[in-house]
């Protein structure tokens, strides 16, 4: 009997040590099906749209005539060309960093459709707009690239046709401490070598071919032969 205790003995615990060689190889895998613990689950957030301010519509007329930085002469020249139709054009986009999108106003002139003026407006807290910039130069011209202001100036010499500049100045402004500083200013010569129009050209011949050389007769020509 003292023999048959000690091997059962024995045997439980080569069962429990078996047990515990199996348990530590293969981890969790050998300790059943996952319990009910419910899983933390992270909920994607979505990415915002963009820093692109919304657009508001603005009046660009009423803004002009409302401006006490336009001056007198474009005030006055502000006048419908056709019909209802003003000489303006209008572009909304993100410089100086507001709430809502900055607004360029080209007013331009009906008689030539040039330029007379470049205007930036910004958006306040409260809804009302402020000019933040002026140019009332002949053939200017404002855009928006890419976050910068950028103004180009039509350059005329003392016999320029107003068709035909001399050059153009091109200057990108960035917004940094509530105004417009000047960051580039890139000049353009233009060519005067091909202003003449087709008919002061000169004519382009067609190429000739050289005639081909008479192949020699094979009798001499005798006179009185017709």
């Amino acid at each position: 009997m003292a023999a048959s205790g000690t091997a059962l003995a024995g045997l439980v615990a080569f069962g429990l040590f078996g047990v515990g060689c199996s348990s530590g190889g293969t981890g969790t895998r050998d300790e059943g099906p996952a319990g009910s613990q419910p899983v933390a689950q992270i909920t994607p957030q979505p990415s915002p749209s963009g820093t692109t301010p919304p657009v508001r519509r603005v009046d660009a007329v009423r803004l002009l005539k409302s401006d006490p930085k336009v001056g007198e002469r474009v005030r006055e020249g502000l006048k419908p060309c056709a019909g209802k139709a003003y000489p303006i054009d209008t572009s909304y986009g993100s410089m100086t960093g507001g709430r809502t999108a900055d607004v360029v106003v080209n007013v331009m002139s009906c008689a030539d459709s040039v330029s007379v003026g470049t205007y930036v407006y910004r958006a306040d807290d409260d809804g009302s707009y402020k000019n933040v910039f002026a140019a009332e130069v002949p053939a200017v011209y404002g855009t928006i690239d890419r976050g910068d202001l950028v103004v180009t100036t039509q350059v005329y010499g003392s016999k320029d046709p107003l068709a035909s500049p001399s050059g153009s100045e091109v200057v990108t402004y960035r917004w940094a401490s509530d105004r417009f500083t000047e960051h580039d200013r890139v000049h353009n010569d233009f060519s005067r070598a091909v202003e003449g129009t087709d008919g002061d050209l000169p004519v382009q011949s067609e190429p000739v071919e050289p005639e081909p050389d008479p192949e020699p007769a094979d009798e001499p020509a005798q006179p009185g032969r017709n």
